[in-house]
């Protein structure tokens, strides 16, 4: 639904949407963690793209991912793993850390993840950008800001680990309207205001962690990218906003 479902062409689809985007500026520190979008390829994967692009020089030494989207289609408490050691794409599977998510204490909730997209939608990129990374895969439902920032704070790592946080921004929106109140979500995302509502971004509840977690921590956000369908492969009646972030330490 959101990606070739052949190996060979699922492949050529992110090399190509990676080759078009932005390289990282020569000797840039990759940032710590970024935001990226998780809707269908043909719509959002430039701007997620433009995000994972950052990561890109790390991808020798960065060996854990975690990875945190929002629960579309099962309501849970809190946060949940998909209680599996692999998750598989066309591409083949990627590793779950399992014991990362075991010495955090985060439960299992297969049926939460069975259909969920927003992180299915993240693991070509890690796969193809990041191919030494096993990920920790995290679904959130209903959870606060210190809640989830907590378990990133958990999870954090050192330089081995990057974290994704999977969000689309507004929805349905006209294009001008999106336009819109996408820029005021992403003037709070970058001054790191974790007090986003679920209409600003699906993926509200993991962004507010990792603001959470930034501020706590003296962290710089920046934003990589802003666009919505109506800009690439949409109409502009109804538009989804699609936001890329960049979170640095230091």
């Amino acid at each position: 639904m959101f990606y070739p479902g052949d190996r060979d062409e699922l492949a050529a689809t992110v090399d190509d949407l990676m080759a078009r985007a932005p390289a990282a500026p020569r000797d840039a520190r990759p940032p710590k963690a970024i935001v990226a979008p998780h809707a269908g390829y043909v719509y959002s994967g430039p701007i997620a793209a433009s995000a994972y692009a950052l990561l890109a020089p790390a991808a020798a030494h960065l060996t854990r991912v975690v990875v945190v989207g929002p629960a579309h289609r099962v309501w849970l408490e809190g946060l949940a793993s998909p209680g599996a050691s692999a998750m598989r794409t066309p591409l083949g599977d990627v590793a779950v850390d399992v014991a990362a998510l075991a010495a955090a204490g985060v439960p299992a909730h297969p049926a939460a993840h069975a259909r969920e997209h927003s992180l299915e939608v993240q693991l070509p990129f890690i796969q193809r950008l990041l191919p030494r990374a096993r990920v920790v895969p995290l679904i959130v439902g209903g959870a606060t800001a210190a809640e989830v920032g907590a378990l990133l704070e958990a999870l954090w790592g050192g330089d081995e680990t990057a974290i994704v946080v999977s969000s689309d921004l507004s929805h349905y929106l006209p294009y001008g309207a999106a336009r819109s109140v996408d820029a005021e979500t992403a003037a709070r995302v970058v001054s790191l205001d974790d007090n986003l509502e679920g209409d600003q971004a699906c993926g509200a509840a993991g962004i507010n962690g990792l603001t959470w977690v930034a501020r706590r921590r003296g962290m710089r956000a920046a934003l990589v990218d802003l666009r919505s369908s109506g800009d690439t492969a949409g109409g502009r009646e109804e538009v989804v906003g699609y936001g890329a972030f960049a979170f640095y330490e230091g």
